[in-house]
Order: structure tokens, then sequence, then C-alpha cells
């Protein structure tokens, strides 16, 4: 049994903090980033300092805070830090400072910094929403975006000075995912990519029905990492309160039969089918359109099975790459070795349900040809990524 590691190189980035009162979501930004196992050095406008302390964001980096260009001996402090790091990331992005790299001034530690850079630039736009729509800043947007510079939103929404309209930061835990993207290899690039996640909902009447307690995380977690690493991805989602991952479409269903059916209308199209839903292995024979009224008497439903979307896909003539999923409450290697022969698919992961279901992390057990290859317990994003490292390596051997 092989344990796989996370075996990539620490990233570090810059993260630039410049004085506008979204400041104070830079906090939670850094915190994301860190706990992801990204190296975070941060840089402060004097601005900043006025909306968020820089003592804060050295407890949660670990690192002590660039704000002075004076710092070090040698007044160098913006040669060396853009130099080991991975990519700089403005967030919040005043007005003021989305001007200066337009015009490449430098006249702080941090524009300094970001001039002198030879590494990704990104920046999160924050301002009231008529300087959003002012002439210059789009001007000067435009001009960043010419130059390469990523730019990560901005969004509509409430804003500090009471009014509401565009120009609003994005949330943290978005930035963060965006951030963490633009580290994934593009193994995937190109590759067109089928998911299910989510459970199913069985109707027994108009207001019942059978399901299970399938979050649909872990599903939407593989798709988020497929994006990142450059597929094209279909989501085919059984009932969740998850948002859609961005950039991925989305197919809404609720019982297995839609699931199925839905299912068989792409999967022509894909080279690589990820089967994570939960779906119901048996529906009700004869769901009532009414409400069944409670009574005294007992009452029976009979059950049929309904289609296993897997083995379909993995017996069509021309099968994509499939990957199944196996969550168990016990004997987890030996009922997943047995599905995985059962199915004849070449990759199947595998978890204890008690243990997954409903939480933000997970450990996975992987069957190939190969073997058992165990992923260490981590959050789900995490897990994802690395499982698709994996798949794409079977998937690239096997259409040699």
């Amino acid at each position: 049994m092989r344990v796989i590691m996370n075996e990539a190189q620490t990233k570090r980035i810059v993260l630039g903090i410049t004085g506008g009162i979204a400041a104070y979501k830079a906090a939670e930004l850094a915190r994301l980033l860190v706990k992801q196992g990204i190296e975070v050095q941060v840089a402060m406008t004097e601005a900043a300092t006025h909306f968020i302390t820089p003592s804060t964001m050295q407890a949660l980096t670990g690192m002590p805070v660039l704000i002075d260009q004076w710092q070090d001996d040698k007044g160098l402090a913006h040669i060396h830090s853009s130099r080991v790091a991975d990519a700089i990331v403005i967030a919040p992005a005043t007005a003021d400072f989305i001007a200066k790299l337009a015009h490449g001034l430098a006249n702080d530690l941090l524009s300094t910094l970001c001039l002198a850079r030879n590494c990704p630039l990104l920046i999160a736009p924050a301002m009231n929403k008529q300087m959003w729509a002012n002439a210059a800043t789009q001007r000067n947007v435009q001009q960043l975006m010419v130059d390469g510079v990523m730019v990560l939103g901005p969004a509509s929404g409430a804003q500090a000075c009471g009014e509401e309209g565009m120009g609003r930061m994005l949330e943290a835990e978005g930035l963060a995912r965006d951030i963490a993207a633009l580290f994934q290899p593009k193994l995937l690039a190109g590759l067109k990519i089928l998911i299910t996640a989510g459970p199913t909902y069985e109707a027994i009447d108009a207001v019942r029905g059978i399901t299970n307690r399938s979050s649909g995380k872990m599903g939407y977690a593989i798709a988020q990492a497929a994006l990142e690493m450059g597929a094209q991805v279909t989501l085919v989602s059984g009932p969740t309160s998850l948002a859609k991952p961005h950039g991925a479409h989305v197919v809404d269903v609720i019982s297995a039969a839609e699931m199925f059916d839905a299912v068989k209308q792409h999967v022509a199209h894909s080279e690589i089918f990820i089967g994570v839903a939960a779906v119901a292995d048996y529906r009700v024979a004869q769901p009532s359109e009414q409400k069944i009224k409670k009574s005294d008497s007992k009452l029976t439903l009979e059950l049929i099975p309904n289609q296993d979307i897997l083995a379909y896909v993995a017996n069509l003539p021309k099968p994509p790459f499939c990957v199944g999923f196996a969550a168990e409450s016990e004997k987890l290697c030996e009922h997943a070795k047995d599905k995985r022969k059962k199915k004849n698919i070449p990759l199947l992961a595998a978890n204890l349900a008690q243990h997954a279901i409903g939480s933000d992390d997970n450990e996975l057990v992987l069957f190939d040809d190969a073997g058992e290859h165990v992923l260490p317990r981590a959050d789900k994003l995490t897990l994802a990524r690395a499982l698709l490292c994996h798949a794409a390596v079977l998937y690239k051997k096997g259409s040699k």
C-alpha cells in the first residue's frame, strides 16, 4: 500500500494590502492561503495600517510584515521579496494603487515591489461604485489587463459607504480558490470531464421521498480541481445547497433516472467520467401523485432497482476513462476491490461513509491495477487535486 503525499514545492506569494475598508478581508484570505500550504509574505502600504494592523497579519502568516522600503539594511526588500515569490496578490487594490500600477509609479515599498517583479500579478479591486465606474479607473484596469495582470472581481453588493453597486471586493474564500488554481498543474488541459455529484431523491408521494445524507462536497471539489487543471467540466448534480463551481456546465437533476438521462446525454463527448454521486440503488415502483394520508395500518412500498450509471458508462462500446467511488461502512478494502472488479473500471476511490458524509475533510484509498494508494486525511479540495493527478497519469498511460 502506497501513501501518496503532496510532493509539490511550497508556493510563496506576496499578499499586498492597500488602504481600503476591505482590508479586513485580507486577514481571512491570508488564513485560507496558509491553510492550503501556501507561504504568505504580507506587504502593506502605510494607509493599509489604518484599517488592519501588521501584528494581525504577522500572527496569521508567521512572517514579519513588510511596510517600509528601508526595513532591511540595504533597502532592497522589494527585490528580494519579488524574486522569491511565485505570485503577488494585491487585495484589496484601491483605485489609487491601481492607477500607480497602470502608470508604473513606485513611491512606496509595495508599488516598487510590483514594478520589480518577475512573477504573475493579481489584483482584487475594492472601491466605491462611482470610483469603479470612473473612466480613469476603467482605463487603468484595461491597461493592467493588457499588461498581463489578472483582475479578480470586483463584485456588486453593499458597500461601506452605504451605497450598493459594483466595486465590492470578492470574498476571501473565492479569492483563495482562484489564487490556488494559479498554481495547479494543467494536467487535464482541454479534456472533457463528466462528473456526477450529490444525492438523488426518489419520490414516495407528493411530499415524501427516499434520499441519503450525501452533501455533494466531494463531487463539487473534484469539479473545482478539474477546472483548475484546465479541464472542460460538466457536472451532473443531485439536490445540494452548494454554490456551483464557476466555469463548470452544471446540470441539475433530482432522481436517479434524471441523472442517468443526463449522463447518457453528455457521456459521448467526454474523455473522463467520474461517478461521485451517491445514487439511490432503489426507487418506489408506483409513487403517489398526492400525499399519502397517515393511517393506523402499515404502509408497504415496492422498491425496484435504479439503473447502475457507472456500470452503464464502463460498458459502452468506447467508454471514457472511468473513476468510481465507493462509500462503505465496513471492510473498505474488500468491498472496494470487489466493486472495481465488477464494474471493470481502471480506478476507484473508496472511503468510510461514517467519516466522510457531510464533513469538510476525508481520507481516500485509491484502487487501481498497481494496488492501493492512500490519500491521507485532508480537506476535500486537496484530496480532489491528488485524486485527479493520479487519474491523469493513468489516463495518459491508457491513451498511448
